[in-house]
């Protein structure tokens, strides 16, 4: 009998298959059962236009087998099969739709995951096997056939002898080396988990001859193990499921079933979408942070399956970055399993489906908002940094899609409150949004910075995350109102008689602030005499883009390039200390020294910013006391 080869590219490809180290060659199982579903469905499409076939459902399976005796993983499907001419077809031609782009697509700069995650299909049953042997038999005929190859040398295929239509493909594992065990291809308990890893919604039972204890008498005394056919696989995946069959407590189930989290879900979103593109989803949003989620090691992605068949663990295509805690799955019939990673990233449909699971899960989450607030704000506490990296990230793109998730702290309502709540209590005259900014809600409350705001009777945002003053600032305004940190130069709430006031202050003072500037060298832009100061004797202002809590921020991190607030040392003209600094600016320029050091460094200490020298400011302290 001779052996026919294969075509020359598809011989360079299967090459590259057999010799590549794969680090998950157990993708062979999910390729061939795939394959002996489709037989069935084709079947089961032959039935329909067919009188003289009868499908009946229970005659239609597909069996997993382990002779660890003779090595060999037998996959056998009561599908519609092949005649010899399909034989050819198919297996003679690897990937024979452009196999030569989709290696050139799949090959990896290391040149070892040669052939990707996606669609090595039949032929990735040689990344385990050293002979692969197929018997089938066509429901068109009545001859049934046998084709054997050993990898690259080509490939024959002579008459069989077969009783029932169908396919059985027998793989004759590889010997064990150093680094590979094949061995664990025999073995039940990692049959089992590999199906019900990748084919577990097989629409079809997968059947399994596994062991089970049974009882050896009647009295139930002694056990045996004993062999007994089982169906591993589930079938009727949840989300293909009628939302109106299922309750709450089968979406936890499934949550917990799929280990998204050992907490439960605040709330879900099930799809079933027939449109353009069709696919069903479930998709989680989690009430806890994982313990990794804002590390680099943690991966986002939802679980992909086409058509029921796993194809992706975490497809991060799916999700945004800023919706990376959701958790689930998407089933679409619309792509094919025979996809390289870097087709998917360009796939038409992939890219509807993210954008309306985008959508969806916005929808859910301001749903939740307004029927459930006390959820959302668990929500929030988890996940709410996201957002806002979110509202800042890549320029600023999707702020329109989150500024109303947004939640921050309010000094009037001692509560966390959405920007449009905010809006709506703001009185006809104010012009800003004003925030605030510290380590704490305690802390930011007493900030004299506030002072001036609060008497106005306008309500403050308390900002106390490192992310939060950049996303104002990349926000810039809500419903075209500006935000304002009540630490900015100007608040924008002074009455001309005010300006006119504070224009006399700092002429009348000028040569005073002059004075301290010039002791303060470069430490501040500005020496100016406060608007915004009732009891307080002095703080901190910021002029320009970068504030004070952004200079704290980013000093933390790598590469920070030393960028500082321009600070403005406010003095308030109605404060005792004033008078005291005027004396001293008068008659003993060595204590106003002093003093300047000492408010100098009282401002620093209310930002929460570090003494630049520790114990020149406890030596000032001591003089003063002395």
């Amino acid at each position: 009998m001779a052996t026919k080869q294969f075509q020359a590219e598809s011989k360079r490809l299967l090459e590259m298959m057999i010799n590549s180290i794969y680090s998950q060659k157990e993708i062979f199982l999910r390729e061939l059962i795939s394959n002996a579903s489709d037989a069935i469905d084709k079947m089961y499409y032959k039935a329909l236009t067919d009188d003289s076939i009868t499908f009946n459902q229970e005659d239609y399976y597909i069996k997993v087998h382990a002779d660890k005796d003779d090595r060999t993983l037998t996959i056998e499907d009561t599908g519609i099969g092949m005649t010899e001419e399909e034989l050819e077809n198919n297996l003679g031609v690897i990937a024979k739709s452009g196999s030569l782009a989709f290696k050139n697509e799949n090959e990896i700069k290391d040149g070892h995951d040669i052939i990707g995650q996606f669609g090595v299909g039949f032929y990735s049953a040689f990344m385990v096997a050293d002979i692969v042997t197929v018997y089938t038999k066509s429901a068109d005929s009545t001859q049934a056939y046998k084709w054997q190859s050993n990898g690259a040398d080509g490939y024959t295929i002579e008459p069989a002898e077969k009783a029932a239509a169908g396919t059985e493909v027998i793989i004759k594992l590889r010997e064990n080396t150093e680094d590979e065990n094949y061995d664990e291809f025999l073995e039940e308990h990692r049959l089992k988990s590999i199906v019900k890893k990748y084919s577990d919604y097989i629409r079809y039972p997968i059947k399994m001859d596994v062991t089970v204890q049974k009882p050896k008498d009647e009295e139930e005394k002694e056990f045996e193990d004993v062999q007994e056919e089982q169906t591993i696989n589930s079938m009727v995946p949840i989300w293909r499921k009628n939302k109106s069959e299922l309750e709450t407590e089968d979406y936890e189930a499934f949550y917990a079933e799929k280990h998204y989290g050992f907490d439960k879900p605040l709330t879900h979103v099930h799809l079933s979408v027939d449109g353009a593109v069709r696919y069903q989803a479930i998709l989680f949003i989690p009430e806890n942070t994982p313990f990794d989620y804002y590390t680099r090691e943690y991966e986002k992605g939802l679980e992909l399956y086409s058509n029921g068949v796993l194809i992706m663990e975490k497809c991060a295509d799916l999700l945004p970055d800023y919706f990376s805690f959701v958790k689930g799955i998407v089933d679409s019939e619309d792509l094919s399993l025979n996809i390289s990673r870097e087709m998917l990233q360009h796939d038409r449909q992939l890219k509807m489906i993210a954008k309306n699971i985008k959508n969806k899960i916005k929808s859910q989450l301001k749903t939740l908002l307004k029927e459930d607030r006390e959820k959302y704000e668990t929500f929030f506490k988890a996940f709410g940094r996201q957002l806002k990296f979110g509202v800042q990230m890549d320029f600023g793109s999707h702020k329109d899609d989150l500024k109303d998730l947004l939640l921050f702290y309010s000094s009037k309502e001692k509560k966390l409150v959405t920007l449009s709540e905010y809006v709506s209590r703001m009185p006809e005259e104010q012009q800003y949004i004003y925030y605030a900014t510290g380590e704490s809600y305690d802390r930011i409350e007493k900030l004299p910075q506030t002072e001036m705001v609060l008497d106005k009777g306008y309500e403050i945002l308390y900002l106390n995350e490192d992310i939060d003053e950049f996303a104002i600032k990349t926000l810039m305004s809500y419903d075209d109102k500006p935000f304002k940190s009540v630490a900015s130069g100007d608040l924008g709430i002074e009455s001309d008689e005010d300006q006119e006031k504070e224009k006399e202050e700092q002429q009348d003072n000028k040569e005073l602030f002059e004075e301290i500037k010039n002791l303060l060298s470069d430490k501040v832009k500005d020496v100016r005499a406060s608007k915004r100061l009732k009891t307080h004797p002095v703080c901190l202002a910021a002029d320009g883009e970068v504030s004070i809590e952004m200079e704290k921020v980013l000093q933390q991190m790598p590469d920070n390039q030393s960028i500082k607030a321009d600070k403005i040392l406010e003095i308030n003209v109605n404060h005792d200390i004033y008078e005291s600094l005027k004396n001293a600016y008068n008659s003993d320029k060595d204590k106003l020294k002093l003093y300047t050091n000492l408010l100098y460094n009282q401002a620093l200490l209310i930002e929460g910013l570090p003494v630049e020298d520790p114990v020149a400011f406890t030596n000032d302290m001591c003089k003063v006391m002395a």
